[in-house]
């Protein structure tokens, strides 16, 4: 499958994403859903950890430069490109097993968002950074995507991270509760497999307790998100 490959180890599907950069475009974001999908119906996993192929990038963010030339050829795509960016958040928040997101490379913007919907992330030391630098490039966050980093973040830092676009280390962010654990690049995969292979929950009862447990957050993105884009155009360019 382009721009992802999976493989088992025990009840633990470890997915890596192998697209560089790995930027959403139209493309990335459909193959991410059929993947899921894919080892949703095809195993018996009940984690599922998202790991990057590149040393340096776990995920950019959306691709401006498409976006850009995608909407010019289809002033629809800035309406539907970020209800699928949002299609992706909802299926990685609601996804009926332990979702890790390990984080072995910066993660900015839309990755950085991403990476929220995730129940826990682990995050590589040294040279990783996380950022949403969408208040430097004039792309507020939607409804849904707020609703989803206020999750990971605690108040007084979400605040800090939206409204000034710093660049955190994993050190940081460990401190401040939003990665569950900085590990040395070596050992980032080791330890997030050792925890990945000590949670085996039934995908029932980790889909209903989702349900419940995010409940706000999924009827934001339901009945906020479409309503906020027609009236705000935020992807057309325009500004």
């Amino acid at each position: 499958m382009p721009h992802f490959e999976y493989k088992l180890e025990d009840h633990v599907a470890l997915l890596t994403m192998t697209s560089g950069e790995n930027l959403f475009t139209f493309e990335f974001l459909d193959a991410f859903l059929d993947v899921l999908d894919e080892i949703e119906k095809d195993t018996k996993a009940s984690v599922l950890v998202v790991t990057s192929a590149d040393k340096k990038i776990w995920s950019n963010g959306i691709n401006l430069n498409w976006l850009m030339e995608a909407v010019a050829k289809d002033p629809e795509a800035a309406f539907q490109f970020p209800m699928r960016i949002m299609k992706v958040l909802r299926r990685i928040l609601t996804y009926p097993m332990i979702t890790i997101a390990a984080i072995n490379g910066h993660a900015f913007a839309g990755g950085a968002i991403m990476s929220c919907a995730f129940d826990f992330r682990f995050m590589r030391t040294e040279r990783g950074f996380f950022c949403f630098p969408e208040v430097d490039i004039n792309i507020p966050f939607m409804p849904g995507m707020d609703a989803v980093v206020k999750k990971a973040f605690p108040g007084t830092l979400l605040l800090e991270a939206q409204l000034t676009g710093r660049r955190y280390t994993a050190e940081e962010l460990e401190a401040g509760k939003v990665i569950f654990q900085a590990c040395p690049v070596e050992e980032l995969l080791t330890r997030v497999m050792d925890f990945a292979r000590a949670q085996n929950k039934g995908r029932e009862t980790l889909r209903t307790m989702k349900a419940v447990g995010f409940k706000s957050i999924i009827q934001i993105m339901d009945t906020e998100d479409s309503k906020y884009l027609k009236e705000k155009n935020t992807f057309s360019g325009n500004k």
